[in-house]
């Protein structure tokens, strides 16, 4: 699904984000990418999203470089993908049902797969109650539901989760990740951001530690891997 193949990346600035990174995620794996402020965490997401090239080396998604993607091409690679992020990004003036339906709007999708889409997706999150609530009557664990669930209506073969539980209460960030779990159970793989090791020792997945722009370790059994 994901492979880094000897990816390098330097600002303008001079920084050096990411030196001789590889990194190969298999179709229907859950990984957690972990590591310090600075280690490079950032710059691995913006390049798995087309937002950033590397300087040198290859990137495949799904059997595909993106590196050498076409400008034009790259919208229709990223809604390929399912994102979440820590702020949520709903749209404030939307309600919950139109926030989701959105996403499916842009592409052009028929509405009446809209109305059979969104509320399957709301139910698999849990949120069918609050269709025609407006974020700001939402909790923060309800808010990165409706994003989460914003991420899956597109069906993504990949999932990628920066900081998901970054804004929201302990509690419920082990909610969101058990819902993630529960979906990567049906095929999606999914790559997810964090700097919560409760959360990352709570579930066994997969957990790949990024320091100084490399892989510091790749634990596939949640043991000792390596703490900020």
């Amino acid at each position: 699904m994901i492979e880094f193949v000897n990816v390098s990346k330097v600002y303008k600035t001079g920084t050096h984000a990411l030196n001789n990174f590889n990194l190969r995620v298999d179709r229907g794996e859950f990984v957690f990418v972990v590591g310090p402020s600075g280690a490079g965490k950032s710059t691995f997401i913006k390049l798995l999203m087309r937002e950033e090239k590397p300087t040198s080396g290859a990137i495949y998604v799904n059997g595909q470089d993106i590196v050498k993607l076409k400008r034009r091409k790259v919208p229709y690679f990223r809604r390929t993908l399912g994102v979440v992020f820590q702020d949520f990004r709903l749209i404030p003036n939307m309600n919950v049902y139109d926030n989701v339906a959105f996403a499916l709007r842009v592409t052009n999708v028929p509405g009446r797969e809209i109305r059979n889409r969104v509320p399957y997706i709301l139910g698999l999150v849990g949120l069918a109650g609050k269709a025609r609530s407006l974020p700001e009557h939402l909790s923060g664990g309800e808010q990165q539901r409706v994003a989460l669930a914003r991420a899956l209506v597109n069906n993504p073969s990949l999932l990628i989760a920066d900081e998901p539980t970054g804004n929201i209460d302990p509690d419920l960030s082990f909610e969101i990740v058990d819902l993630l779990s529960e979906i990567n159970k049906c095929g999606t793989t999914i790559v997810m951001v964090t700097h919560e090791h409760d959360l990352v020792r709570e579930f066994n997945h997969r957990v790949i530690t990024i320091d100084e722009g490399m892989v510091v370790s790749d634990d596939r059994g949640n043991g000792g891997y390596y703490l900020e």
